[in-house]
């Protein structure tokens, strides 16, 4: 039963920067929806609306940068990642003469 939990809360940690990645993508995309219908509009000077934009930008990069980091740093826990994202070991000491 404690591996269900655990396991359920896991899934949680990844759902909700998801589901947080998801809708700043949609205010992203309503931002911009809604300053190209209004542009063809002759009687109505087009307003973009920066804060709901910059919100969405905010959002869609944190949910993301969140799932992206847990997935390199379980690749790498893995060692599924290239040489050059490999954890650095320290130089062995060098030999006295």
């Amino acid at each position: 039963m404690k591996l269900l939990i655990s396991r359920f809360i896991a899934i949680l940690f990844l759902v909700v920067p998801g589901v947080l990645a998801c809708i700043g993508f949609l205010k992203i995309k309503d931002a911009l929806f809604i300053y190209f219908s209004e542009f063809g509009n002759d009687a109505v000077t087009p307003n973009f609306q920066w804060l709901s934009f910059l919100l969405g930008v905010l959002m869609f990069a944190a949910g993301a940068g969140f799932i992206g980091g847990w997935i390199f740093f379980r690749d790498r826990k893995r060692n599924y990642v290239a040489p050059r994202f490999k954890e650095k070991r320290p130089r062995p000491p060098k030999p006295q003469a």
